[in-house]
């Protein structure tokens, strides 16, 4: 009997997943039909590919080599599907994202809203994680676009400059900085007390950049993996953040945070569009991409990206667009 998709499908899930009851869940069938198709596969391949440790599976030798190149069938059978499928009149489908924090919380919610509302067959799925994790998935074929704020390292994965952000530091209305307008390198960094994002955060690591020799000055009191968590924790007087001026809007217009720009240094960053070099541009995907695109070219910043009334004006201006 030849190995079948559907064993690679279950065999992937219950990699990830390391039980077999997890893996039926998530493919919504029983446990029987998924114990029974991972035996048969094993007995294809003469041999385990797990290790049994109690009620968790984990992958041995043999599941290690077999799990990236069961990944990469399973993608080329859904790019196959998504090109054999599309109908020429209609942009339809189901896109897979992944955002950085910044992008994800601040940004795409509203485009994407937008999109779907164009294009009512389309259906776009968002993660938010850190850079780092958008990168790695997006290698691995699980996500088919990832945005992100930080730089990538896999030679797998394609990276499109997007639009510009601004970095500033931001600080409680009672700080004792709060009467200034500019910080200061490295006075007022030596006597700054900092909350952070995590390891591998986009505005973590290039916040670093930016400082240069000086970062060997930050005194990290916190690290939080959110960045409203950040912002609460500034406004209670933990420290000062590092954060896009995407973020902090709202809290600016109403006193409760100020934002400060350092001298001397330019804290502009880029924001990208990544995406792996194999993947499959399809319908729906090139759709969005030039949507944002779009989005990008209109020159109305923050504002535009913030506001449902903007981008409801930006399409009205924009009605020969598909």
């Amino acid at each position: 009997m030849a190995i079948t998709l559907r064993q690679f499908q279950i065999f992937i899930a219950v990699a990830e997943t390391k039980q077999v009851t997890r893996a039926s869940k998530k493919l919504f069938l029983t446990q029987s039909a998924v114990s029974m198709a991972l035996a048969e596969l094993e007995n294809q391949l003469d041999g385990p590919l797990f290790d049994r440790h109690g009620r968790s599976l984990l992958l041995n030798d043999r599941g290690r080599y077999l799990l990236p190149m069961a990944k990469n069938i399973t993608n080329q059978v859904r790019n196959v599907e998504a090109l054999l499928s599309e109908q020429n009149d209609v942009i339809a489908g189901s896109l897979e994202i992944i955002a950085s924090s910044t992008i994800g919380n601040y940004v795409l919610p509203y485009p994407i809203a937008l999109f779907m509302r164009m294009h009512p067959e389309a259906h776009i799925n968002m993660m938010v994680a850190n850079t780092k994790q958008a990168e790695r998935l997006v290698a691995q074929g699980v996500m088919d676009l990832g945005f992100v704020e930080g730089g990538i390292t896999d030679e797998g994965v394609r990276m499109t400059l997007w639009f510009e952000d601004e970095l500033r530091i931001i600080i409680s209305s009672s700080h004792p900085l709060a009467d200034q307008e500019i910080f200061t390198l490295p006075d007022d960094l030596a006597k700054t007390a900092w909350v952070l994002r995590e390891d591998g955060s986009g505005t973590a690591e290039i916040f670093k950049n930016k400082l240069g020799e000086h970062a060997a000055l930050l005194n990290v009191v916190s690290r939080i993996g959110h960045t409203e968590a950040i912002k609460k924790a500034v406004e209670a007087g933990v420290g000062a953040a590092c954060l896009s001026e995407l973020t902090i809007c709202r809290e600016e217009e109403h006193g409760w945070l100020k934002g400060l720009s350092i001298q001397d240094i330019n804290m502009r960053r880029q924001l990208s569009i990544i995406q792996h070099k194999d993947k499959t541009t399809t319908r729906l995907m090139d759709a969005f991409l030039r949507f944002c695109s779009m989005i990008a070219q209109c020159g109305l910043g923050r504002e535009c990206l913030s506001s449902p009334k903007k981008l409801d004006e930006l399409l009205s201006c924009r009605n020969g667009f598909t």
